[in-house]
C-alpha cells in the first residue's frame, strides 16, 4: 500500500454533509473535498449514509451498493468502505423503528430485552449494508444538568455495564460492530457542561467510570471504542496514550478499533490547543491510540506528509491501518458481493414495535400514587392537558432520527406510526369523553393558555397533564447534546400549569416525558401535589400506547429510577453511591438527599421481600450466595425488580453507604411467591486501594433487599475472610441469579432452592 492508500483507510467521508448542522461544530469543519477525489485511493468509512437526511432506505441501499462496487472496481486495492450510523434509540434512519432512550433501558432493569433490541437494530443495519453502530453510551450519570443524560443508562456503573454489554452482544450477534461511547469520564464534566473539563480523581475514574467499559470489552467482546471529547486533569482523552493504549489495549486486551468522536482530532488544535496545527493534532491522536478519524479526514490527511518528512514513524501508521483492515475482514467486507442490493426493506416490523412497547412499559416509573391510578373503568370525562400530550416528538430522544435530523426538514413525514399520549388514550378509552388543551409550551413563560386547561380540568373526572422536555441539539430544545442547564426546574411555565390544574380539586395525574430527572419535590411532597406522578424517559414510538396501557391498568408499572430524583440543581453532582461524608449531617445546612432514591418505583401490585439468607462468610476473591423471598400480596399480576444492595462497613478507602450488587426482574401472579437466589462475586465490592491496585478486602458487609437503595426491607450480613484479593483480569464481574416458584405463603431456605429446578439467567 502507498502512504496515501494507508491514510485513506483511516478516515471517513461524510457524503451528505450539507448546510444542516447535525454534529458539534460541523459547519466550521465541513470538508470541501469532492467525493470523487476523496475515494481515489479508497476510503475507510462512509459517514451516516442513511442518517444525515431523510432518504428512502431502499433507494439509498441501491446507491450504496453501486458505490461499493465502484470502490471494488475503480480503486487500485478494491477495498469497500465501512459504513457507520448512529443507533442509540434504533437505527437513526428515515422510516426506522424508534425505541426508548437509554435512560429508559436503565429504568427497565431488563438486559434481556435490551439485548433483543440490539439484535433487531443490528439486523436492520446489516440488511442495509451498515457495518458499525455508534452506540451504546456507557457514561455514568453524575450531574443531570448535563444535556446528554438522556443518552445514558444510569447513575450506577453496574447497571450501565450490564445493560450496555447486553446491547453490545445483541448488535454484534447480527454481525454489526458496536462502538462504546464516550471513553472515558465525559459525563463528569465541570458544572454539567458539554465539552467541559473533567476534575475527577484517578480513583473515581478507576472505580466508577471505567468498570462499564471494562465489562463491555471483556465480557461483551466489543469491537470498537470512541474517545471522549473531554479533558481529564488537563489531558484531552483524544491525546491520552494512558487511556487509549496503555489501559484499553495493554491492560484490558482490547484488540479492536478506536474511532474518534466527530471532529475530536481537529479539536486538539481548536478547542484544547495542545497542537499547533491539524498535522500535529493528527499525529498526537494516532500515537495516543486513535485509529480512525471521523466523520471526515480533516486532520488525518496530513499524516502522509508527516511520514514522508520523517516526523511520524511509519510503523505507527501501519499499526492503525492493520487494525482497520482486520476489522473489515472480520465484517466480511474484503470479500463482499455488492451485486444485489436489498429489496422490500422494512425497518419497523411488528417485532420492532412489540419490543419497543415492552421496553416502554417496563421503563415507565410510577413515582407517586394516592389511588388515582389506574384510572377507574367508569371514568367518563378525562382532560388530557399539557404541551407534550399531543406531541410525537416528545416521545423520542435527542438521537432519534426525528429529533436529530427531521427537525431540519420541516414538513417531512415521520415515516412510521407514533401515536401521541392523547391519541393512545382515545384509542384505549373509546367510550370516554376526552378533551385536550396544551395549556402552555414546553419552553417560554407564556401562561395565557393555562386558563383553558383549568376549565377543562374542572369539567373532568380526572386530568392527565403531560409535561416535560423537547429533545434537540445545541440550543434547540430543553435536553440533548449541547442543551445543558443551570436549573433543574421543569422548563417554562409547566409547573404553573400543573399546579393550577391541581388547584381545581380534580384528581390529577402528572406524566413526565423527559430526558433527565427534574427537581419536582413540589409534585412529590407538596400539599397541593398531583394525585400521581408518572416518569417516562422518552419512551419511543410505542411510548404513547405504553403509557395509555399503564394509566388504564392494562399493565402494571414496573420501572425503577435509574437515577436519583434530585432535590435541587445545587445538590449536583450526586450519586446514591456516596460515602458517609457526602450524606446529610449536622455540620452543614445543605441537604443533598434526593426527593426519591435510586431504585424507587411503585406498582399496582404490593410486593414483600423477606427471609434474606446469605453465606456466613466467603473468602476474598470467591463468590457468595444470597437468597430472598419475594411475594405478590395483591390481586394484580406484575413485575418486581429484586434489588440486592451491600455496604462494606469498614474499608481502607472510604466506601459507599449503598451499592447495588445484583438485580433481577421477576414476574409474579397474584398471591405468588418466588425465591430469588444470587451468586455474587466478591469482586462486586472491589475498589482501588491507595496504590490504585483493585482489591477485595476482608471484613463485614451489610446486605439488604428493598424497594430502593434507601429502604432495607430484608437484611443479612456476610463476612469476607482471608487475605486481601488482588482482582485479576479473568475474575467475574457479574452476579448471576436463579428463580424458583414457591407455594403461596411458603418460604424456603437457599438449600431448598438449590435442590429444585431453577432456571439460570445472567444478570448482565
Amino acid at each position: 500500500m502507498t502512504i496515501e492508500e494507508k491514510v485513506a483507510q483511516l478516515v471517513g467521508f461524510w457524503i451528505d454533509q450539507g448546510d444542516d448542522v447535525v454534529a458539534p461544530m460541523a459547519g466550521e469543519m465541513k470538508t470541501s473535498t469532492r467525493f470523487e477525489d476523496a475515494i481515489t485511493d479508497g476510503i475507510g468509512h462512509f459517514t451516516r449514509v442513511y442518517g444525515t437526511r431523510p432518504v428512502d432506505p431502499q433507494a439509498r441501499a441501491e446507491w450504496l451498493w453501486a458505490e461499493q462496487r465502484r470502490l471494488q472496481t475503480e480503486t487500485r486495492l478494491g477495498i469497500p468502505a465501512l459504513v457507520h450510523e448512529e443507533c442509540l434509540t434504533g437505527l437513526a434512519a428515515w422510516k426506522a423503528a424508534t425505541f426508548p432512550t437509554p435512560l429508559a433501558w436503565g429504568a427497565a432493569f431488563d438486559p434481556d430485552a435490551v439485548e433483543e433490541m440490539g439484535r433487531l437494530i443490528g439486523a436492520s443495519m446489516r440488511e442495509l449494508g451498515i457495518h458499525q453502530g455508534l452506540a451504546p453510551v456507557l457514561d455514568v450519570i453524575r450531574d443531570p444538568r448535563w444535556g446528554r443524560v438522556d443518552e445514558c443508562i444510569a447513575e450506577d456503573p453496574y447497571v450501565v455495564g450490564t445493560i450496555a454489554t447486553a446491547y453490545v452482544r445483541g448488535l454484534q450477534d447480527e454481525g454489526v460492530h458496536a462502538t462504546l461511547k464516550h471513553f472515558v469520564g465525559y459525563s463528569a464534566t465541570q458544572a454539567g457542561r458539554n465539552h467541559a473539563p473533567v476534575h475527577a480523581g484517578r480513583r473515581e475514574i478507576e472505580d466508577v467510570f471505567l468498570p462499564p467499559f471494562e465489562m463491555a470489552v471483556r465480557d461483551g467482546g466489543v469491537r470498537s471504542v470512541m474517545n471522549s471529547y473531554a479533558e481529564i486533569d488537563g489531558v484531552p482523552v483524544a491525546a491520552s496514550r494512558e487511556y487509549l493504549t496503555e489501559l484499553l489495549r495493554e491492560r484490558w486486551g482490547f484488540d479492536g478499533v478506536v474511532v474518534s468522536d466527530y471532529f475530536s482530532v481537529a479539536f486538539l488544535k481548536s478547542m484544547h490547543a495542545v497542537a499547533a496545527d491539524l498535522g500535529e493534532a493528527a499525529q498526537i491522536a494516532l500515537e495516543a491510540g486513535i485509529d480512525v478519524e471521523l466523520p471526515t479526514g480533516d486532520a488525518f490527511l496530513a499524516l502522509a506528509d508527516r511520514v514522508r518528512d520523517g516526523i511520524l514513524s511509519p510503523e505507527v501508521l501501519d499499526l492503525a491501518v492493520t487494525r482497520v483492515l482486520v476489522q473489515k475482514e472480520e465484517l466480511g467486507l474484503l470479500d463482499a458481493d455488492f451485486s444485489t442490493p436489498p429489496s422490500e426493506v422494512d425497518l419497523d416490523t411488528p417485532a420492532h414495535r412489540a419490543l419497543a412497547r415492552r421496553l416502554a412499559e417496563e421503563g415507565t416509573v410510577l413515582l407517586t400514587n394516592d389511588g388515582v391510578l389506574p384510572l377507574a373503568p367508569d371514568t367518563r370525562r378525562i382532560a388530557v392537558l399539557g404541551p407534550n400530550a399531543d406531541s410525537a416528538e416528545a416521545l423520542m430522544g435527542c438521537y432519534s432520527f426525528a429529533n436529530h435530523v427531521l427537525a431540519h426538514h420541516p414538513g417531512t413525514e415521520m415515516g412510521f406510526e407514533i401515536p401521541t399520549v392523547l391519541e393512545a388514550l382515545r384509542s384505549a378509552l373509546p367510550d370516554a369523553e376526552i378533551s385536550h388543551a396544551a395549556g402552555c409550551a414546553v419552553e417560554g413563560d407564556d401562561t395565557s393558555g393555562i386558563a383553558e386547561a383549568v376549565d377543562l380540568a374542572r369539567a373532568a373526572d380526572v386530568a392527565v397533564v403531560v409535561v416535560g422536555d423537547r429533545a434537540g441539539l445545541f440550543g434547540r430544545g430543553t435536553v440533548g447534546e449541547g442543551n445543558d442547564v443551570e436549573s433543574l426546574d421543569l422548563p417554562g411555565a409547566q409547573r404553573a400549569l400543573v399546579q393550577a390544574v391541581a388547584a381545581t380539586g380534580t384528581p390529577v395525574v402528572m406524566v413526565m416525558l423527559t430526558g433527565r430527572p427534574y427537581a419536582i419535590a413540589w409534585a412529590v411532597e407538596g400539599d397541593a401535589r398531583p394525585g400521581a406522578v408518572v416518569q417516562a424517559f422518552f419512551p419511543g414510538e410505542e411510548g404513547g400506547t405504553a403509557l395509555a396501557r399503564i394509566l388504564t391498568g392494562a399493565v402494571s408499572p414496573s420501572g425503577r429510577l435509574p437515577v436519583s430524583l434530585p432535590r435541587s440543581a445545587g445538590a449536583q453532582p450526586y450519586s446514591y453511591m456516596h460515602p458517609i461524608l457526602s450524606g446529610p449531617s449536622d455540620v452543614t445546612s445543605a441537604d443533598s438527599t434526593p426527593v426519591l432514591p435510586f431504585g424507587h418505583g411503585l406498582s399496582y401490585a404490593s410486593f414483600r421481600h423477606e427471609d434474606l439468607t446469605a453465606d456466613a462468610e466467603v473468602r476474598a476473591g470467591r463468590s457468595f450466595r444470597v437468597a430472598v423471598t419475594v411475594r405478590n400480596d395483591s390481586a394484580v399480576a406484575a413485575d418486581d425488580i429484586v434489588q440486592l444492595y451491600g455496604h462494606d462497613l469498614v474499608g481502607s478507602i472510604t466506601r459507599p453507604t449503598a451499592q447495588l450488587l445484583a438485580y433481577r426482574r421477576v414476574a409474579l401472579q397474584p398471591g405468588q411467591s418466588m425465591r430469588v437466589a444470587f451468586e455474587v462475586p466478591t469482586q462486586r465490592l472491589a475498589f482501588s486501594d491507595r496504590s490504585y491496585t483493585r482489591i477485595v478486602e476482608p471484613g463485614d458487609v451489610d446486605l439488604w433487599v428493598g424497594p430502593s437503595s434507601a429502604v432495607r426491607e430484608a437484611t443479612a450480613r456476610i463476612t469476607i475472610v482471608g487475605d486481601v484479593h488482588r482482582v485479576q483480569a479473568d475474575d467475574p464481574r457479574v452476579a448471576t441469579s436463579v428463580v424458583s416458584s414457591l407455594p403461596r405463603a411458603t418460604a424456603v431456605d437457599s438449600d431448598a432452592v438449590a435442590a429444585g429446578s431453577p432456571i439460570p439467567v445472567s444478570v448482565g
